[in-house]
């Protein structure tokens, strides 16, 4: 049996794979840098940046720690052309270089990857587009204490938080895979087939049922909005709204069409959501269109603090009385202005 391993040290690591199109055109603009979006590892924020033009005779590549008042970190900044081809992204690179540095603020690290010359006869260099693939790592070493060493053949890992969401996100974003497109006001939005049945049962009747999508690689969608139904799809793929964190009464109008989407595909986490989005946020400019909403989605909770509101003060209710709002509660639920008033009556009693 061999002998326990005991970890004297953690690291925390980083892999981009980039693609520098027109990459031998790049040495005429000397002095301009691309760079990546800022990414954290090891709790600090960093960039990798690729100079036009490189190092002299060498195509570059740079990793700089952008995190504030950080400074102090140890850690390593590798890069290696890879064959984007299926087979030879499995194939360990022979044009690969790595190094290490002390890191402190906006402090960073170059490394000459292949000469201009060689890069020229390299097979990982695509000539009918002049393009290549370099694979970057960025490591950063953790100090571990020494209490840790010692508690380290007992110790058990921690289970890391779950990132399905960030997954099924990306894979929502990147469209790989996509079996069915849905075309919205016009414009195409691609999906996955499994992913929709699985979270709605609409959409499984509709997909894999007997209804006529089943067959069909696309489908027209002409009564809904396009961000609203992207923002449900993004709903869909990763259980958030990040469209509801909006400030004011955008959210509030993001969340009166999301809870008509939310009831007409099944999705009832999404409805309870924009529900307490627009319990949250009942106003003079919103709350007659979000009261027909609560009376047409059967929404009991909100219309009875959308009532509330507009018979707090007799200011609210001239206020709300004004509105285009109203005007739309008036046509589509008369039955509700009959409610208020009886409630105004009693409230005068």
């Amino acid at each position: 049996m061999p002998p326990a391993t005991v970890d004297l040290t953690e690291a925390a690591r980083f892999v981009q794979l980039f693609k520098i199109s027109g990459a031998t055109a790049t040495k005429q603009k000397p002095g301009y840098t691309a760079a990546s979006r800022a990414f954290t590892v090891g709790g600090l924020d960093w960039l990798i940046e690729f100079p036009y033009g490189g190092s002299g005779n060498w195509i570059m590549f740079r990793a700089r720690l952008i995190s504030k008042g950080s400074g102090g970190v140890a850690a390593s900044f590798g890069c290696r052309l890879v064959d984007p081809s299926p087979q030879g992204l499995v194939v360990d690179s022979p044009v690969e270089v790595i190094k290490s540095s002390i890191f402190y603020e906006n402090r960073s690290l170059d490394v000459c990857l292949i000469k201009w010359s060689d890069l020229e006869s390299s097979r990982h260099r695509k000539p009918k587009d002049d393009c290549i693939f370099v694979q970057c790592a960025l490591t950063v070493l953790e100090p571990k204490d020494a209490v840790a060493w010692e508690a380290a053949e007992d110790a058990v890992a921690s289970v890391p938080s779950s990132d399905l969401h960030l997954q099924l996100g990306e894979l929502l974003r990147s469209q790989k895979g996509a079996d069915i497109t849905f075309v919205v006001a016009g414009e195409p939005v691609p999906a996955h087939r499994s992913v929709l049945a699985a979270r709605s049962p609409v959409f499984m009747a509709g997909l894999f049922g007997d209804m006529r999508e089943k067959a069909s690689a696309i489908v027209e969608i002409n009564d809904m909005e396009v961000e609203v139904f992207k923002a449900m799809l993004r709903f869909v793929y990763t259980d958030t709204v990040p469209e509801l964190e909006q400030k004011g009464e955008q959210a509030t109008l993001m969340a009166q069409h999301l809870l008509d989407a939310a009831d007409r595909y099944g999705l009832e986490r999404l409805r309870r959501i924009c529900v307490e989005e627009m319990c949250r946020n009942i106003g003079v400019d919103t709350v007659a269109t979000t009261l027909a909403l609560a009376e047409q989605h059967g929404c009991s909770e909100l219309k009875s603090r959308c009532m509330k509101f507009i018979l707090a003060t007799p200011g609210n209710l001239h206020a709300v009385a004004a509105t285009e709002g109203y005007k739309h509660l008036e046509a589509s639920c008369p039955s509700v202005l009959t409610e208020l008033l009886n409630l105004m009556v009693k409230g005068n009693k």
